[in-house]
């Protein structure tokens, strides 16, 4: 009789239990495992091999073979170690044949038979429990991610010996493993939520780059920097975290399953507490951008969900790289499409670019000429395609700080991210209440049907938006855009109606580089 252990394999973000079934025969001594296995479970045998006999017990001298089900499935990664081990284990009669239906085995085997930490825990242990697990044992390391995920028994183990003195209750060397608890409002009230050591109290001036940004954080709307060398939009960007509402529990969970995919989270405090910033150079690969690869992982903007993705030298990306965050812009997720597979990754998040004026930087600069001709500023701005252009929200000017400005700056005076980040709050608040039965969080979520609905104006409003779009020839994505943001502006103002001057205040928004 063959025997039978779950376990499961991560392909993106989605999880698929699979059956580990074993078996032995008296043919040659060799061990043979089927079911479209990638190379790193090919290489399992012999770390299974070594592990078993390392930790004291025989392997078996006979033909072992080993079937991943379903066969149809693509297994990678190194979850199957222990899954095989334990398999082999209760066939030779080390680990008694008890009923092991309810239980999933995760982990990768050293030669020396402990127990190393695996990637993608959290989303594991998430579709395991909707697929019926009750208890999952792995290794010790990934023990407290998996309890975030309540109603599931988490046995952390550091070597194979353990989980065969946890099963073995009639051995001498009996001993149970002890479940593994979390408190989550531990992780929760980290006082570092908020996650940036950045405060808008240090940034000189730029008062109406200021307001941008609030209005970019409370709505979650893209804004676009456009400024001189030096201005201050790279300390814009790294304050902007500062204002952001602190994650909901939720959230923290969509997020920490993306980062565990990944391998970037950290074993003692396993929740992704704060919203993400990520940074990317202009150098970075479409694939890296968007995700995939051969094994598929997360991209930048699936790392930056719910969070914000910075764009530093906006026009010295690639073109072909901009263009892929069109659809994740409109979406909020991203398709990614390969041969043997189709996948999808979650991408909502808040896009913060910056970018020079021009090739040397200082066209429109108070206090330096510019040395480039109409014909080398258009063909710089040309960069930027229209269809992405109409996906920002915000496009700023962010001028150079005059004498007065840099030398007479008192930052006790200012007002702090905590001050912005209240308000910031406070209107996101109205937007979640507004929304609660909706399926949306935020104003930029809105979809046509709902801009109908809570997007309504007076004639004054009508006519200010009207003359708008005959001016900057505005399409009707970028109409649908002016439309959130004087929403958002409408929100911070604790307004219930959108006036002509939220209108008024949007389209200032969007006079530049339209």
């Amino acid at each position: 009789m063959i025997s039978q252990i779950l376990t499961a394999s991560v392909i993106g973000l989605d999880v698929y239990k699979i059956l580990v079934e074993v078996d032995l025969n008296n043919s040659l001594p060799s061990v043979s495992i089927v079911g479209l296995p990638d190379t790193a479970i090919s290489e399992a045998k012999e770390r299974v091999r070594s592990a078993i006999k390392n930790s004291g017990f025989e392997f078996p001298n006979k033909k072992v073979v080993i079937n991943l089900a379903p066969a149809n499935i693509k297994k990678m990664g190194s979850y199957y170690d222990l899954p095989i081990a334990v398999g082999i284990l209760v066939k030779n009669g080390v680990i008694p044949n008890i009923d092991f239906s309810q239980t999933a085995f995760i982990g990768e085997l050293s030669l020396d038979g402990s127990l190393r930490a695996v990637a993608g825990v959290l989303p594991i242990a998430a579709g395991l429990r909707e697929q019926g697990i009750k208890t999952i044992v792995l290794p010790s390391d990934n023990a407290k991610e998996a309890a975030i995920i309540s109603d599931l028994n988490i046995l952390g183990a550091k070597t194979l010996t353990d989980i065969v003195n946890h099963f073995n209750s009639s051995s001498p060397d009996y001993k149970e493993i002890q479940p593994t608890t979390v408190n989550i409002e531990d992780f929760m009230n980290d006082d570092f939520n908020f996650g940036s050591s950045f405060d808008f109290k240090d940034v000189k001036g730029q008062t109406k780059a200021k307001k941008a940004m609030e209005i970019a954080a409370a709505g979650a709307h893209n804004l676009l920097m456009s400024g001189s060398p030096g201005a201050g939009k790279t300390l814009l960007a790294k304050c902007f975290p500062s204002i952001l509402p602190p994650l909901t529990f939720d959230e923290s969970i969509e997020l920490t399953k993306i980062y565990s995919v990944s391998a970037l989270v950290n074993p003692d405090k396993p929740l992704i507490t704060r919203r993400p910033f990520r940074s990317v150079h202009h150098t970075a690969s479409a694939v890296g951008i968007i995700g995939g690869g051969s094994t598929p992982k997360p991209g930048e903007i699936t790392l930056a969900h719910r969070g914000v993705l910075f764009l530093d030298e906006f026009v010295e990306f690639p073109r072909s790289v901009l263009e892929v965050l069109r659809q994740p812009l409109e979406d909020g997720k991203i398709v990614v499409s390969r041969a043997k597979l189709r996948l999808e990754f979650p991408s909502d998040f808040i896009l913060l670019a910056a970018m020079n004026p021009c090739p040397c930087g200082f066209y429109g600069d108070s206090e330096k000429k510019c040395t480039c001709s109409e014909f080398q500023i258009k063909q710089y701005r040309a960069k930027l395609s229209g269809p992405l252009l109409d996906r920002i929200d915000i496009i700023i000017d962010v001028p150079r700080l005059n004498l007065d400005e840099l030398t007479s700056y008192k930052s006790e005076q200012a007002e702090t991210s905590a001050q912005i980040r209240e308000r910031v709050i406070k209107a996101r608040n109205i937007q979640l209440e507004r929304y609660k039965n909706l399926g949306i969080l935020t104003n930029s979520q809105l979809t046509p049907k709902l801009i109908k609905k809570f997007c309504t104006l007076d004639n004054d409003g009508l006519s200010i938006i009207k003359s708008a779009v005959q001016r900057f020839n505005l399409s009707a994505r970028a109409y649908d855009r002016l439309l959130k943001l004087a929403r958002t502006i409408a929100d911070l103002d604790n307004s219930e109606n959108i006036r002509a001057s939220h209108v008024a205040q949007a389209v200032q928004y969007r006079s530049n580089l339209v």
